[in-house]
């Protein structure tokens, strides 16, 4: 035997509290027979009779009467379910999860922040990420709706949108280690700095930055591994080593005075991208939150940053 259906309940709820099934019909938008189906349908299913019709209008009994208050609560969870996955789809409140490269802050990361919440105030943005590697992690489990990451990355399961490229630059406290475009043997010939050092080499830059010396058949040993960029750069003005940093990071207003930057010989490249799983269907949060930060990287440099499709 079938299961009570809410199309039942409420067809039953309004049929009480509209007296008849002619009221009940021209609330739910449906013909009198369909409300008359719908409540015989229940009565089959408990083998109870629930309401005694009496002329045009129709009286509880005792069964009906037992029924109601379950059938009124049930009725109204289904309504309010239904009204929060409506606001959801309108982005009016609920819960998105982006993964985000560490240096977020440098490229968009206020100012998305910013925007969003100004247009979606009731939306939980949860931003996560250390590092582009674990974002990709993140992504591929399921975790985090999507990503933006700095390539390259192993995209097996996703798919990738390039959005802008950003030059990696060489910085110093020391002037003359960067007076010119500075090669990888001039690197590895003063002591280095770098950050990310829970990801190490799986750092995508760290990465570019490892092969350059490997392609030479040098080695990259840093003194010094710290977590963070702002760590590396404070390290750097006391002259412990040299780092990398982005073209976005020296932009930035807090970037320390006193340090030089070089280009290298070779240009490098951070390119930084949107992921997502392969085939998978985004929230319309998720996808007003990326055209957010592609408007914001188009701003920035508009040479550089695509439209996303």
């Amino acid at each position: 035997m079938s299961s009570m259906t809410i199309a039942q309940l409420r067809a039953f709820v309004c049929a009480v509290d509209g007296g008849s099934f002619t009221a009940a019909g021209e609330r739910l938008g449906v013909s009198q027979p369909t409300i008359s189906a719908l409540v015989r349908k229940l009565e089959e299913h408990h083998r109870l009779p629930l309401l005694i019709r009496t002329g045009r209008r129709i009286v509880l009994t005792a069964a009906g009467e037992e029924l109601l208050g379950w059938a009124r609560r049930i009725v109204d969870s289904s309504e309010r379910a239904d009204e929060a996955l409506t606001e959801l789809r309108g982005l009016q409140r609920g819960s998105i999860s982006l993964g985000v490269l560490r240096n977020a802050n440098f490229y968009f990361l206020p100012d998305m922040v910013e925007r969003f919440h100004r247009r979606r105030p009731n939306v939980q943005l949860r931003l996560f990420g250390q590092n582009s590697f674990e974002v990709v992690e993140g992504v591929r489990e399921g975790r985090l709706e999507a990503g933006i990451v700095v390539l390259p990355i192993p995209d097996n399961e996703l798919e990738v949108f390039p959005l802008i490229r950003d030059e990696v630059l060489w910085a110093s406290v020391h002037a003359e280690r960067v007076d010119s475009p500075v090669t990888i043997e001039r690197i590895v010939s003063h002591p280095v700095v770098l950050y990310d050092a829970s990801y190490s080499w799986n750092d995508p830059t760290r990465r570019q930055l490892g092969e350059r010396a490997q392609e030479r058949g040098l080695r990259l040993e840093p003194l010094v591994e710290v977590e963070y960029l702002e760590a590396a750069l404070e390290l750097v003005v006391r002259g412990i080593g040299d780092t990398m940093v982005s073209r976005a990071v020296t932009r930035n207003r807090s970037f320390p005075k006193g340090l030089h930057v070089a280009p290298f010989d070779v240009p490098m490249y951070d390119t930084l991208a949107f992921i997502r799983r392969r085939n998978s269907v985004l929230s319309p949060a998720i996808l007003e939150l990326i055209d957010l930060v592609s408007d914001l990287l188009r701003e920035r440099s508009p040479d550089e940053a695509p439209r996303l499709p």
